[in-house]
């Protein structure tokens, strides 16, 4: 592989401790950027390091973020089974989200639990948060070598399940998940998906998944760290949050949950010990407005810090991944 300084010279890639590379572009080389030379640069960046921060493509809106997805020649991709309502803006092109911002949102791969997931990312800054709200990214690899071996093998032999209840209070609506309320093009969904589901007599919506923890990277067969199994689990949420919604849905009624693959339930000190691992394993840098950061979702998770001020970071999803051993439901079913 031709190292960065010799595929997108002379922009160069600078690299600092604790950071993600940043591609910092002068006036007029953006225009270098989208030649068939940059951008194969750009994702020859995207391999070697996992994510990759532009500075200097002063992007300002969502037509801006969706011209990037078209010049990088990536495949929108439609989201599907949302667990929060997004604005979408374009094919592919979405806001962030909704999330309380005095509140952080922990590492997680986006949408880990389709069977075609997003392989690229982008986050578009907008609009700079006075205080906060960068986006961590985290070496999926890295993590999964820092997990006890122990807790990596189960979860490779038993896969996670993902236990989600619809309701028109939290969370995304059926509608909004599904782009249908019907119960018929529902069901087809999550039979063509992998994804058991149950219709409450309230008629709510309750479904399952089983998937893989670990995955190999579709290039190079790098072996990650690749679920949400963390990000959507009861004991992430804020005690008083989560206090709340056992009272008033019940342990069987959260939004969403995560289990191991066999169904038994995590325990706190698990799902710490797998947010610590990220956390030890996270950098980010400060958000400047017209920033672009590009990560390899399958290689690479991210996060948000809390912030204070307005902040308005724009997604991009493209690139739809068939992964091929974490395609469908662990062998054995639910």
């Amino acid at each position: 592989m031709p190292s960065i300084e010799s595929t997108i010279s002379p922009l160069g890639l600078e690299q600092e401790p604790g950071r993600p590379p940043m591609l910092r572009l002068r006036p007029g080389d953006e225009q270098f950027v989208w030649t068939d030379e940059g951008r194969q640069g750009l994702v020859s960046a995207l391999a070697e390091h996992g994510a990759v921060l532009i500075r200097g493509l002063d992007l300002r809106d969502a037509s801006g973020v969706a011209t990037v997805l078209e010049r990088l020649g990536a495949q929108p991709a439609a989201e599907k089974e949302t667990f929060a309502q997004r604005e979408t803006y374009a094919p592919g092109v979405y806001s962030a989200s909704p999330w309380p911002s005095n509140q952080p949102m922990c590492m997680h791969h986006e949408l880990s639990y389709t069977l075609d997931p997003p392989g690229l990312m982008l986050f578009a800054c907008v609009t700079e948060p006075a205080v906060g709200g960068a986006t961590g990214v985290a070496d999926a690899a890295a993590v999964l070598d820092a997990l006890p071996a122990g807790l990596v093998e189960r979860f490779e032999r038993e896969g996670w399940l993902l236990s989600r209840t619809y309701n028109d209070e939290i969370g995304a609506t059926l509608t909004e998940a599904f782009g249908t309320s019907d119960k018929a093009a529902v069901e087809s969904y999550c039979r063509a998906h992998d994804v058991s589901w149950e219709w409450r007599p309230d008629g709510s919506l309750r479904t399952v998944q089983r998937r893989r923890a670990v995955v190999r990277h579709p290039v190079g067969g790098r072996r990650c760290w690749f679920n949400q199994i963390a990000f959507l689990n009861e004991w992430t949420l804020a005690p008083e949050v989560r206090e709340y919604l056992v009272e008033e849905y019940g342990s069987d009624g959260l939004p969403f949950n995560t289990r191991y693959g066999t169904g038994d339930p995590l325990t706190e000190d698990v799902v710490q010990l797998i947010n610590s691992a990220y956390e030890d394993h996270t950098v980010s840098t400060p958000w400047q407005a017209g920033d672009l950061l590009a990560v390899d979702n399958i290689r690479t998770a991210h996060s948000r810090q809390a912030y204070e001020g307005p902040r308005n970071v724009l997604v991009g999803m493209a690139a739809p991944t068939r992964l091929g051993n974490a395609s469908a439901a662990v062998e054995g079913g639910l």
